[in-house]
């Protein structure tokens, strides 16, 4: 058995119960394997090959970086929140003793819940006319926005060849249900329970009082592309990384991924507690 232990970097008190959770599982006898430090440039390779068990030690962002080191690899993933929000987390060291949630971990005591991914590409067209294509894969969302050089986008919708409508505002957003609670939920989509594998589609700050969230199938197809009469400089994100383009943006394709994501945590009921804690303010009055 190895963990691999993905720390906030940015964190002191994450990184020093990374180091203490280190020192106990080698205890155990387990093997450790740590994530590359990008704040402090020791960029050791992520050996993530072989691991049992990924903790993540910080926010929902640091869990997004261990979704992305996995690499597609459907390793059961323990997210332990030193962030503001933890909404994706399982638990708290100032609530539970990281230890005894590990322990638990390790012996599948844990609810396993499978979260769909998003996989997505992002076709661009270089001053030559030749097109280009980048991928990425996400466990929140795809963000489609209007880039700093760029004013308003005007877009098609198109949901498995279907044409939805043609917009004009800020962008869209695709999210799993995951990330319903992101992004897309600033935009003004709905909160989606985890247990539903479809895409939800946001438009952003649209210039019309017509536009709509909605919900597609799991197995739809999702394509915004760029209106050729009025042309922009979009950015796109995926889990909130902006990806490279070799040229012009003008069209985005977004299907569920090819895995899925296994986050841990102690039951069903701890979505709609986290829904309730976060969004609805239960245990804060």
């Amino acid at each position: 058995m190895k963990v691999f232990i993905v720390p906030n970097f940015y964190k002191v008190e994450a990184v020093e119960s990374a180091h203490v959770l280190e020192g106990w599982l080698e205890g155990q006898g387990i093997e450790t394997a740590w994530a590359p430090d990008n704040r402090s440039g020791l960029m050791i390779e992520a050996d993530v090959e072989g691991s049992g068990l990924i903790v993540s030690l910080g926010g929902d962002g640091t869990l997004l970086r261990a979704v992305r080191l996995a690499a597609g690899r459907e390793i059961p993933i323990l997210g332990i929140s030193y962030g503001h929000l933890g909404f994706l987390t399982a638990a708290s060291p100032e609530e539970t003793d990281i230890f005894q949630v590990v322990a638990d971990a390790l012996a599948g005591e844990m609810n396993v819940s499978r979260r769909a991914t998003l996989f997505c590409e992002v076709i661009s067209v270089d001053e030559e006319g030749r097109e280009h294509t980048v991928t990425a894969t996400g466990l929140n969302d795809m963000a489609l926005t209007r880039g700093p050089l760029s004013e308003m986008v005007t877009f098609d919708i198109t949901v498995s060849g279907h044409h939805i409508d043609r917009l004009r505002g800020d962008g869209a957003v695709v999210s799993t249900a995951t990330g319903s609670t992101g992004y897309a939920l600033s935009a003004g989509g709905p909160i989606v329970s985890p247990d539903y594998h479809g895409m939800v589609c946001v438009p952003i700050a649209p210039h019309t009082i017509q536009a709509r969230a909605f919900l597609t199938s799991p197995a739809d197809v999702i394509e915004i592309a760029i209106n050729k009469e009025r042309p922009s400089l979009p950015a796109v994100a995926v889990d909130g990384q902006f990806l490279e383009s070799a040229g012009d943006i003008v069209r985005v394709s977004v299907r569920r991924g090819d895995f899925d994501v296994l986050l841990l945590g102690y039951g069903s009921e701890s979505f709609y507690a986290s829904v309730s804690r976060v969004f609805y303010g239960v245990g804060r009055r």
